[in-house]
């Protein structure tokens, strides 16, 4: 059976502002846990006007404040941009808080614009991801009290201390992070709502090759996924067409616009060459009846052997979006 969760971009709707969205980040959360989904996941972007969610690990305490029983948990933070010690308090606070409910989920991608990877890594000299693998060793290495002898800060403890540790995911969109997540004994997700490819093969290796490591010691797998449901496929299709409009501007450079109305998308001028890329957009959404998501979705967990699915959407209007997961819920069955 297949477990879903939602990943949560807060995005900032037309007319509304980063408050706005954070109040919807929580609401949503709250009806999530209702329908039955598994996890609650908050995103890190920078510097993009659309997306308030720029520090998750703010976002998770607040989610899990308003919530009981959902794992909260981050997709994710970024971890080149930051101190593996800092990251390795901030979860151990987070446990401490929530005990059993909090996710650390890790990225290497820059989470945002050239200027904004820069200014995140002040006074670092690599480039974002040259060192992720020893980043990794060190955050096991903080979380668990597990530094080797020889290294520089052994004897130094992460605190507090805590019974358990979060579980740690190792996020991305193609074999490298696979392979760190098979080496470390991570959880996998892949981003499929931002990769060109399918990440069967990824997913594939990644089985293939997993050990027990730090982070953990069986295989799981989870695919995250740009899905929208509405009661019909042809409502659906509207709801959809401003998503396709920001990620057409996205894939042309502007990573800084919120969600288009709908009236906008409808207007929009498109070139032939445009149409052609937002049906290459559309290929690799999940959009229509539940019916129709659900076939499809099912099949995507399929190919790429996942155990979960973690579902982001993006609508104008936030009563479209709460509802669109209310269809999935009921139509996957998993509020019991």
């Amino acid at each position: 059976m297949i477990s879903l969760s939602i990943l949560d971009q807060s995005p900032i709707a037309p007319g509304s502002s980063a408050a706005d969205a954070f109040r919807q980040t929580i609401e949503l959360a709250k009806c999530a846990e209702r329908l039955g989904y598994s996890r609650y996941w908050l995103s890190e972007h920078h510097d993009t006007q659309g997306l308030a969610g720029s520090a998750p690990e703010v976002l998770i305490a607040a989610v899990a404040a308003h919530t009981s029983r959902i794992r909260v948990g981050s997709a994710g933070v970024l971890l080149p941009h930051y101190s593996p010690y800092k990251v390795a308090e901030t979860f151990r606070v987070l446990e401490a808080l929530y005990p059993g409910r909090i996710d650390l989920g890790l990225g290497r991608a820059p989470g945002g614009m050239p200027g904004a990877a820069r200014a995140l890594r002040y006074g670092r000299m690599t480039r974002p991801g040259d060192d992720y693998p020893a980043l990794l060793d060190d955050l096991a290495g903080f979380l668990y009290d597990s530094l080797p002898p020889e290294h520089r800060f052994h004897g130094l403890r992460a605190t507090p201390v805590t019974a358990a540790t979060p579980e740690v995911w190792l996020l991305g969109s193609g074999d490298t992070s696979a392979r760190l997540a098979a080496e470390t004994g991570a959880s996998f997700a892949y981003a499929q709502f931002i990769s060109r490819e399918s990440g069967a093969e990824a997913a594939a290796r990644y089985r293939r090759e997993f050990r027990a490591g730090p982070f953990g010691g069986a295989p799981r797998v989870a695919v995250c996924v740009s899905a929208l449901c509405a009661d019909t496929d042809e409502a659906a299709e509207r709801l959809a067409a401003p998503l396709l409009l920001r990620i057409l501007r996205i894939t042309q450079g502007d990573f800084s616009l919120q969600v288009p109305t709908e009236t906008e998308a409808v207007r929009y001028p498109y070139t032939e060459e445009e149409r052609e890329r937002i049906a290459a957009i559309r290929s690799r959404l999940f959009i229509g009846s539940p019916a129709t998501v659900k076939e499809r979705l099912l099949a995507c967990a399929a190919e790429h052997g996942a155990d979960e699915l973690a579902v982001v959407t993006m609508t104008e209007r936030f009563a479209s979006r709460q509802r669109s997961y209310e269809l999935l819920a009921e139509a996957f069955g998993i509020g019991g």
